[in-house]
């Protein structure tokens, strides 16, 4: 197996076992931990973490450490947010919330920076455009990342499907679930009763113990890489203030200006499916127990998905639709099917964003490329820190409108950095598949 290869799937099944962990802890934060909102205050917060740390964080550590270390240690802070569910309260979920946020964007701009290097160099050896090798490497990364959705929400459904059957959910009940839910952000219900404390340590423990394994097999099997492009330009050493406000230096370049609201949709769309749909509709009318094979739907489609798609352009209205859907639906346990095609399609939609969004970054932005993605995960938890804001006092059906106001501003943005573009080279940025750009060459530490 080629180097470069290995090591994509090296980044791509660390991850893989890192969030099958987290991402099941954060489909059930919100149906778990109830009281006072707990759960969508602590995502809140776990977003104002990453916030933060995307305009200092990851330039700096990338710097420093490189792109290897930076991941291995923004991987601890994960393992350290399962350890704080353990004995879940607000003086240990907010504080362990706030340890991963400031994680959690160094690892996704150490890992982007990784795989557009490893592109860019494969690239060059065997003649390629570049573009074209990082997109499949994305392509690769989210096809298996992806699929940690999958697996943490097949434990947790399978584990809390032990769980004891509860009663006939109300009529009553059901006529407040989906966009008519105002008053659930708090209050609970007999379908989102706790399961017992046995289990829930049985689901934290697999949990911690995925978490623990991705850090060894990054820190064991990952090639350390560095950008040799910018070791060259720059044996003139940036400063430390130089470094540390390139993330907001960036913000300079019209392009990025137009493109911030990409990452934030990004935030809104996966804060409403993680803290509302999980809530307001499966666990509102089907209960905790279908959280996690609901999600499975969702997971599934966007892994398969990742691997599919050239253009960001093609799909991104699918989602219009899906919003406009879900403000109709009155969701019913009769109705069992309708819930896990919502969600597969959302999956089919979101694959887009999670994979298109990146390279698009990675290509624009290749001479910055750790300010660039740092700029994506701020934005990106922007949009997360103000839809879980939101989220315990509006009603679902005003998020809705929210997201579709959003997404409508989002594409008009984007078409016109596409229209920019194209008069410039006289080529859309994506679509362009002709002219190879200067690759960054690499040098892989042995």
């Amino acid at each position: 197996m080629e180097r470069s290869l290995k090591n994509v799937l090296v980044v791509s099944f660390g991850f893989l076992l890192l969030f099958t962990a987290y991402g099941g802890l954060q489909s059930l934060q919100s149906s778990l931990y109830r009281e006072e909102g707990l759960g969508v205050t602590a995502l809140s917060t776990l977003y104002g973490g990453v916030l933060l740390s995307s305009m200092f964080l990851p330039p700096l550590l990338i710097k420093k450490f490189g792109c290897k270390w930076t991941i291995v240690v923004s991987m601890c802070c994960y393992v350290a947010f399962s350890l704080g569910n353990f004995y879940a309260s607000w003086y240990t979920l907010i504080p362990t919330s706030i340890l991963l946020g400031l994680g959690a964007a160094p690892l996704w701009s150490a890992q982007c920076t990784y795989l557009t290097i490893m592109g860019n160099t494969e690239a060059k050896k065997v003649g390629k455009v570049g573009r074209d090798v990082v997109n499949q490497y994305f392509g690769i990364f989210f096809l298996i990342f992806q699929s940690s959705g999958v697996w943490g929400n097949l434990i947790s459904s399978l584990v809390f499907g032990q769980t004891p059957t509860q009663e006939a959910i109300p009529e009553e009940q059901l006529l407040s679930c989906g966009a008519s839910d105002c008053l659930m952000a708090t209050a609970p219900t007999n379908s989102t009763q706790r399961p017992s404390q046995t289990l829930i340590y049985t689901l934290l423990g697999i949990y911690t113990g995925s978490g623990v394994l991705a850090v060894l097999l990054i820190a064991l099997f990952l090639e350390p890489i560095k950008d040799a492009q910018q070791k060259s330009e720059g044996e003139k050493k940036s400063s430390f203030w130089s470094t540390l406000l390139s993330t907001f230096k960036l913000l300079r370049d019209k392009r990025l200006r137009l493109l911030v609201l990409l990452p934030m949709y990004s935030g809104f769309e996966q804060a409403f499916l993680a803290g509302d749909y999980t809530r307001s509709y499966t666990t509102c009318a089907l209960g905790i127990q279908f959280v996690g094979y609901v999600m499975i739907c969702f997971s599934a489609t966007n892994s398969l998905c990742s691997v599919l798609y050239g253009r960001l352009s093609q799909y991104t209205g699918r989602k219009a639709l899906y919003g406009l859907a879900l403000l109709l639906w009155k969701p019913h346990p009769d109705q069992l099917a309708v819930f896990f095609v919502f969600s597969g399609l959302w999956g089919v939609a979101d694959a887009v964003w999670q994979t298109q969004n990146n390279v698009l970054y990675g290509v624009l932005f290749e001479k910055n490329k750790e300010a660039a993605f740092a700029n994506y995960r701020l934005w990106e938890a922007l949009g997360f820190v103000i839809a879980f804001g939101y989220s315990t006092f509006l009603c679902v059906y005003i998020k809705l409108y929210i997201l579709l106001g959003v997404l409508s501003l989002t594409m008009l943005a984007y078409g016109i950095v596409e229209y920019l573009e194209a008069k410039n080279q006289g080529r859309p940025v994506v679509a362009e598949q002709t002219k190879p750009t200067e690759e960054a060459e690499t040098e892989t530490v042995m």
